[in-house]
């Protein structure tokens, strides 16, 4: 057993294995499917979809995934893996589980349990070309996962007959409990229910024995069977052509060190779980002899990382916090998750690419996908890619160079992103096209937790150099020094803003700029509810505020909750003038017009001009995002709030300096005028994924080079993705 100090020992060293490596293969994602296209007569937003089980047929040209939200299958035509197209949907009496193909059929569990005392389910024959129901099979209560043997002529199911998770808060014993389902198929994939067999897992675990509760399974190439049984905190490995359990073992715990696991607004890397049952969920093999274990947690555990065993139950390897260190550094951990299960690794995939054995691991709460090479011993990480919003279905099609992911969560309802399907390429490239911007490490070797970028500016001398701010996705504010001259961009400092020698409380930070002098002046955007000031505040370089300027009465009369989303200065000394973008109207201003407010702190004066929004879209609204200044313009983001396929407007555009002259508040307000600088769209398609709503930084650096950034919202509802480009202005 790998003791904490060992632990640590390795986080650290997997953190820096890759530093300076060549390589020459990374998985770069190359499309995404909308699993909404499969269902054309369902309003978009009006119901949950979802993809979870993935699959593919023999040839690799055809995705298959479950669906049980709207109770059937999807397909998705893969022939060119980067333009996918929707191949249809097979509604199904029930709530889908699972999929597996043999030739030219699809082997689908179906779920029918209404009375968790009395699990009922069958398993479902599809013929691929007629999409017709051939052939139904009673499983005599509810499954979850189906595996297919290497030759395809078994199929075994895990019968999880689950509990009720509002009785007893979820504990368990909840009987009846499960067991392993096994069918011969026979060629081409037609299955005879006659074939049926069942091997009873009770009084295998040592957790609640006699209510199993099996998970996710899979065969290796001797047809033995590894079953995990994820409450039961148990790994059971069957002969699956006797159905005879060949071996048992506890999946065991882990103590973790140094991680978060305190919900309170803060990235803290301090604190230490106990013994933490591991409770995997997906089970793959690596090899006839070992098995690898995604450590998601249920009921009573989660330990935040994989696992590898011996099949005798010898433990090989333990990743401990390490996936989510790795989260950290790419802005994707879910600090509201860190009192729960962290990211949550869950679905899982083993699959070999020329001569490497990839090992992939995805997690639902941090929308990633750690990828590792197998070594035999321990485990290489490798890379981690982007994944939507909450990876579980996981397929590698070596033979295209493909590694596909099902992603079920649907937040369409909410006019947020909903699921898709995404699909990666193993391509021959320097490096791999995600992350664009990492952090380092701090001085204990731990990460430099970030997300939720919300403004941005230059350094004045040096290229390349940015200082950003975090909204209020977070309770402590801070300001992260970037160095954009690496790539990915890094994120090597973070100065948390203090008052009185104290985090400082009540801070939205939407904006930062130079104040000229070695420090920054910030402007917060407001909430009166939650008595969050509208306010500008002036930091020394350490983030002490000096300063605090309140928003004057003339201003405040027109209040809403959308106030300040950056400033930008202009002059030096006593000619320093601030400008701040307000994102939307406020309750003075005309419809379709903003304001952008100045503030000459030597003077203490107010002023205000107004600017032309685009026409918003229906449903939605558009506003501003950023204002930097340079040369003689201001250049402004400006952005719809629409996501996915209804984004429409994400743009910076530019102001003459001089057309900045501003009016007494309260007064008639002069309007500038604007001109198209770039269509951010594009750029933002160009990452194959859905198109992200928050463009809400832009800086421009000492050589007038602009650099753009996309807010992530602190993970929260959001797929964790930090976009980060430049651009030539010139």
């Amino acid at each position: 057993m790998h003791t904490s100090k060992a632990l640590g020992a390795l986080t650290v060293a997997l953190l820096l294995s890759t530093a300076g490596v060549q390589a020459a293969e990374y998985f770069n994602r190359i499309a995404s499917f909308a699993v909404a296209l499969n269902n054309p007569d369902v309003e978009p937003g009006s119901t949950e979809n979802s993809s979870e089980i993935i699959t593919g047929t023999e040839d690799g040209n055809t995705l298959i995934y479950s669906n049980a939200l709207l109770g059937g299958i999807g397909f998705v035509d893969i022939t060119d893996a980067a333009a996918p197209k929707a191949g249809g949907f097979v509604p199904l009496d029930g709530s889908p589980t699972s999929v597996a193909v043999i030739g030219s059929k699809a082997l689908v569990t179906v779920d029918t349990t209404e009375d968790f005392t009395a699990p009922t389910g069958y398993l479902a024959i599809v013929d691929l070309a007629t999409k017709a129901v051939d052939l139904t099979c009673d499983l005599g209560g509810q499954p979850d996962a189906v595996a297919k043997n290497h030759d395809s002529k078994i199929i075994a199911i895990s019968m999880e007959n689950q509990r009720d998770e509002d009785v007893n808060d979820g504990a368990i014993p909840q009987l009846p409990g499960g067991n392993i389902t096994f069918f011969d198929v026979a060629e081409g994939g037609s299955v005879d229910c006659a074939t049926m067999r069942v091997t009873d897992l009770t009084g295998v675990a040592d957790i609640a024995g006699e209510d199993a509760e099996p998970e996710y399974t899979d065969f290796n190439g001797a047809n033995e069977l590894a079953v995990t049984l994820q409450e039961n905190n148990h790994i059971v490995i069957l002969n699956g052509v006797t159905g005879e359990i060949i071996n048992d073992f506890s999946a065991g715990s882990v103590t973790l060190e140094n991680i978060d696991a305190t919900e309170d607004g803060r990235l803290s890397f301090s604190e230490t779980q106990t013994d933490r049952l591991r409770e995997p969920d997906a089970i793959q093999w690596l090899d006839d002899d070992r098995v690898v274990i995604a450590n998601e947690g249920d009921w009573n555990g989660g330990s935040r990382g994989f696992t590898i065993f011996n099949k005798d139950g010898t433990l090989l390897y333990e990743s401990g916090p390490s996936l989510e260190y790795e989260a950290a550094r790419l802005g994707h951990y879910p600090e509201g998750r860190s009192d729960a299960k962290g990211i949550e690794p869950e679905g899982m995939e083993v699959g070999t690419f020329g001569d490497t054995k990839f090992i992939f691991v995805n997690q639902e709460r941090s929308s990633l996908v750690g990828i590792y090479k197998d070594t035999g011993a321990a485990p290489e990480y490798w890379q981690s890619v982007p994944s939507g919003l909450g990876p579980e279905g996981a397929l590698a099609i070596p033979s295209r160079n493909l590694y596909v992911t099902a992603n079920e969560t649907d937040l369409s309802v909410d006019g947020l992103a909903g699921a898709h399907v995404m699909i990666f390429e193993l391509q021959d490239v320097e490096q791999p096209n995600y992350p664009q911007i990492i952090s380092d490490l701090d001085e204990n070797n731990l990460p430099i937790g970030w997300a939720a970028l919300s403004g941005a500016v230059g350094d004045a001398e040096k290229p390349g150099i940015l200082y950003a701010v975090s909204d209020s996705a977070f309770t402590e504010a801070a300001i992260y020094e970037i160095d954009a001259t690496a790539k990915p961009a890094r994120i090597d400092k973070k100065t948390v803003v203090t008052r009185g020698g104290e985090p400082a409380q009540k801070l939205d930070l939407e904006g930062i700029t130079l104040d000229g002098e070695g420090g920054f002046w910030l402007a917060s955007e407001g909430d009166t509810a939650v008595l969050t000031p509208h306010a500008l505040f002036h930091v020394n370089a350490d983030g002490e505020i000096e300063d605090e300027i309140a928003f004057p009465s003339s201003l405040l009369a027109g209040e809403t909750r959308s106030g300040s989303e950056g400033i930008a200065a202009i002059g030096t000394g006593d000619d320093l003038t601030l400008w701040i973008a307000i994102q939307r109207e406020w309750k003075d201003d005309e419809k379709g017009f903003v304001k952008l407010v100045s503030y000459k702190p030597a003077s203490e004066e107010w002023a205000a001009v107004r600017y032309p929004l685009e026409a918003a879209p229906e449903g939605g609204w558009v506003g501003l995002s950023e204002i930097t200044i340079h040369g003689d313009y201001a250049y402004i983001v400006e952005r719809d709030n629409q996501i996915a396929e209804k984004a429409g407007l994400k743009a910076i555009y530019r102001v003459p300096v001089a057309e900045l002259a501003g009016a007494e508040l309260g007064g008639e307000l002069p309007v500038v005028t604007k001109e198209l600088v770039r269509d951010l769209i594009p750029d933002l398609a160009s990452n194959n994924g859905y198109v992200v709503d928050k463009v809400e930084s832009f800086a421009i650096d000492s050589t007038g080079k602009g650099f753009v950034i996309t807010d992530n919202d602190g993970v929260d509802d959001s797929s964790g993705e930090t976009f980060f480009w430049s651009i030539d202005l010139e």
